[in-house]
């Protein structure tokens, strides 16, 4: 290998170090402080870099932020569909889904916090947008096999929201617990005969 290609080499994998460096620190500054209370010139001091090279990276702070949004969503995927392979009653697969759903919050501890300041974060409305969605789309699998309508789905859907898991972990309960206590009003209202 030639001298000049080593070098540029080298060169390249500095570079992506420093910018794995800023992602993690946007990340952290975010789940400590929330996104409208992180700035380029903190992403600098926690990544013991200078301002300009956060720039450099990041030549905006929207572009920060979507750089940790794809973090978030690399490092933390979403449940997917085969969470429910070999479950067919109900029961199972209404508490398979919500023990999904709230270990995901339980591993991403700062998303309801960040949720809240999506609005004008295009990354972050994004997101959740797609968390959102795939929520639903979770639950539809979920009661497939029940014929659930479109309605119910979506109450469903809401009863996993970020916001309920929240305030039932505040209010003392751990995830799991949380997750039986939410599976249990989701079946009780799928077996519940409709008025």
């Amino acid at each position: 290998m030639s001298p000049r290609r080593y070098r540029l080499e080298r060169r390249a994998e500095t570079a992506a170090e420093t910018r794995r460096r800023l992602v993690d620190a946007t990340f952290a500054l975010h789940v400590e402080r929330g996104i409208s209370a992180t700035t380029m010139t903190d992403i600098a001091a926690r990544a013991g870099v200078s301002v300009g090279t956060v720039y450099h990276h990041f030549p905006t702070y929207q572009d920060a932020v979507a750089a940790c949004a794809r973090h978030a969503d690399e490092s933390l995927p979403l449940p997917a569909a085969d969470i429910f392979a070999g479950l067919t009653s109900m029961d199972a697969r209404v508490r398979r889904l919500a023990q999904a759903i709230f270990g995901f919050y339980q591993r991403l501890p700062a998303y309801e916090r960040v949720r809240c300041e999506r609005w004008g974060m295009p990354p972050i409305e994004a997101y959740a947008a797609h968390e959102d969605d795939n929520r639903l789309a979770l639950t539809r699998e979920a009661l497939r096999p029940f014929r659930v309508g479109a309605r119910v789905l979506q109450v469903c859907a809401a009863l996993l929201d970020v916001a309920v898991y929240g305030a039932l972990t505040r209010a003392g309960m751990t995830p799991g617990e949380a997750a039986d206590e939410v599976s249990a009003v989701i079946l009780a209202r799928l077996t519940t005969p409709a008025r």
